[in-house]
């Protein structure tokens, strides 16, 4: 289980790190994400991440368990210790993803929203631009007709 959750941070890190500076490939993750969000992406998405979020609630639980035993006893059976510790490091794992799939989500939303504030400040710009040559040729004309 360990090394599943390790493989899934390091791929979640690197699609954040991807989808944080301009490159090619970041149009091409958004676009991925694009298709990940269509039909029934979300469903299995919301399914995964609730499955992750019980058992890190199970792992947690687990856990603190293991430390009302040992404070119960007095002494830190070393047994429980090793097994507190692997508990330990699989919820921070858990948790961590969790945390990394919401960052991808809200950063895809966000670079999403700036590229189609991009496209609309331009579409202004260019409308605006139209509109604002011919009131110069008009100005120029009337310039030209009071010179000669």
């Amino acid at each position: 289980m360990l090394q599943l959750l390790f493989a899934l941070l390091s791929v979640e890190l690197t699609v954040i790190l991807t989808l944080s500076f301009a490159n090619p490939i970041r149009k091409l993750m958004v676009k991925v994400l694009d298709l990940l969000k269509r039909g029934r992406g979300p469903l299995i998405t919301k399914t995964v991440a609730t499955t992750v979020f019980v058992v890190f609630g199970s792992t947690i639980y687990t856990i603190l368990k293991i430390y009302k035993r040992s404070m119960d006893a007095g002494m830190v059976n070393p047994t429980e210790e090793v097994l507190m510790e692997h508990h330990l490091l699989e919820a921070s794992l858990m948790g961590f993803s969790l945390f990394f799939g919401l960052m991808i989500d809200r950063q895809h939303y966000y670079i999403k929203e700036i590229t189609s504030l991009r496209k609309n400040m331009e579409k202004a710009k260019k409308l605006s631009h139209n509109h604002e040559e011919p009131k110069t040729r008009d100005i120029e004309e009337t310039e030209k007709k009071k010179v000669n």
